[in-house]
């Protein structure tokens, strides 16, 4: 009796080691094709852009997101506008060094120090790319319609949408390569995925940004991200970065 509690007790653990090797080769593979389908999304948006492919519809859909009668006028109430607002200053330098600053302090505080390391090197990185980008293209902001809020630099990839998805894609990807918890490890991806995409519609809805602008941030804030997660997986498997721990949240 022993002997087959003994072997279904091997065959358990046996099952889960494969089961929690395949979740790290899914990830693995869809990391890689986040990667590549950004890089590839970001260089055919950037020829059209050159080109001047997409000019129609960038202004075809900021102009559905005003009032036909007063292009001064977004479309919806009052307290929409002050949402959007509130929602683009989430993609702000000041709000994003708040937020990259309290992951290093959570990762420092959790005695991830190599972890912290990366992140605090990962973080402004993209952010460095992404104004090199900017400019690089140098596209003018829309002149369509009034700005609902203050820009300084060029239009093409939307810095706003590139650094929030740099920042909550990166440090949600770190954060959970340290993170056992599959439950918690969900939450984070779909915080950041949502903060970024509340981002990007707003600078659109704010008349700051061609729509294109936006995608473009995106797909190549989330290549970054892809980016990261791989390299800090690699180093991890190396023991150059700290791994998660397993616990009983991993379930």
């Amino acid at each position: 009796m022993k002997h087959h509690e003994k072997l279904r007790h091997v065959g358990h653990k046996s099952f889960s080691l494969l089961a929690r090797l395949g979740r790290h080769e899914i990830a693995m593979l869809l990391c890689v094709a986040v990667l590549s389908g950004g890089i590839w999304g970001f260089v055919t948006l950037a020829d059209e852009v050159i080109e001047g492919d997409t000019q129609t519809i960038d202004e075809s859909l900021l102009l559905a997101l005003r009032n036909p009668a007063d292009l001064s006028d977004p479309i919806g109430p009052g307290w929409v506008e002050e949402m959007g607002r509130d929602f683009t200053a989430l993609g702000g330098v000041g709000v994003l060094v708040l937020i990259t600053l309290g992951a290093l302090g959570y990762l420092l505080l959790a005695g991830r120090y190599r972890a912290a390391l990366f992140a605090a090197i990962a973080v402004p990185g993209g952010i460095l790319l992404s104004t090199v980008m900017k400019m690089g293209f140098d596209r003018p902001r829309p002149d369509l319609v009034p700005h609902e809020a203050m820009v300084y630099t060029a239009s093409f990839p939307s810095g706003h949408s590139m650094m929030s998805a740099v920042t909550y894609l990166t440090l949600a990807a770190l954060l959970t390569r340290v993170q056992p918890a599959l439950r918690l490890k969900a939450y984070l991806l779909i915080l950041a995925i949502l903060l970024t995409l509340l981002v990007g519609i707003s600078r659109v809805y704010l008349g700051v940004h061609w729509p294109i602008d936006v995608l473009a941030g995106w797909t190549a804030g989330a290549s970054w991200a892809a980016l990261c997660w791989i390299v800090m997986r690699w180093m991890q498997r190396r023991g150059q970065v700290e791994t998660e721990v397993s616990g009983s949240g991993s379930q």
